[in-house]
């Protein structure tokens, strides 16, 4: 499968960053939904895991992101290891545990932009990792302090979608202290319309709902945005 998504440089260099995002989370639609396939723990050693027989929602992502930055099965292994861990670094205490992690540790690789997308977002003060007193909802990972801006449910409308670009990735704002999202994936506008293209707990696949239908529903959505230019700034075309 990974030879299948790895396109050739020239026709790469055709596609915008939502085109490429677009394409490459298609082409795992249908694929199974996986918890917990990742291997590593603050007591278990860290492995790098690829699997695309099944995935959950983050995996998803990770390797889509991944994915459109690369251009050999050298080049997805690193960028892979670029998009889940700090500093390139395999390390459980380096993976990038939280949603909003992409847009605010070192060498980010996405914007938060619902800011810009709605002037009704609204900013909360986070403790990610922060269960209770004495409790964390990752041990062994330390709590980090965050600002969390996100767009509350009712002020989701035809504006602000339009306002959305394909190849955003979405998170489901939680309102939990210690949680910045609590399902995240690809907004994407299809023949059929705007869709959230995620990896469902509930149809078990990857699969494509309704976007307005779907977010409607929830708290609210974090937005952050891949860099357009990443892969040129990072080395695209090498491994």
């Amino acid at each position: 499968m990974l030879d299948a998504l790895l396109v050739d440089p020239a026709d790469r260099a055709q596609e915008d960053t939502g085109q490429s995002i677009g394409r490459i989370s298609g082409t795992f639609l249908g694929t199974p939904y996986g918890p917990g396939t990742l291997i590593g723990s603050a007591t278990l050693p860290e492995e790098l895991v690829v699997n695309f027989l099944s995935m959950d929602c983050f995996t998803f992502l990770e390797y889509v992101e991944a994915l459109r930055r690369s251009i050999t099965k050298e080049s997805f292994i690193l960028r892979l290891i670029e998009t889940r861990y700090v500093r390139n670094e395999v390390n459980f205490l380096r993976r990038k545990h939280f949603f909003t992690d992409w847009a605010h540790v070192t060498h980010p690789i996405a914007d938060d932009v619902a800011g810009n997308v709605s002037k009704h977002s609204q900013t909360t003060e986070k403790k990610l990792n922060q269960k209770d007193i004495d409790e964390t909802y990752i041990p062994g990972l330390p709590v980090v302090e965050r600002p969390v801006t996100y767009i509350p449910a009712r002020f989701i409308d035809l504006d602000v979608v339009e306002r959305l670009q394909t190849g955003d990735y979405i998170g489901i704002y939680a309102p939990q202290a210690g949680l910045d999202v609590s399902h995240v994936g690809i907004f994407v506008v299809t023949d059929h319309g705007p869709m959230l293209r995620h990896t469902s707990s509930i149809e078990h696949r990857v699969s494509d709902s309704p976007f307005i239908e779907y977010v409607e529903k929830k708290t609210g959505i974090v937005v952050l945005r891949p860099h357009h230019d990443f892969a040129l700034r990072r080395g695209y075309s090498q491994t």
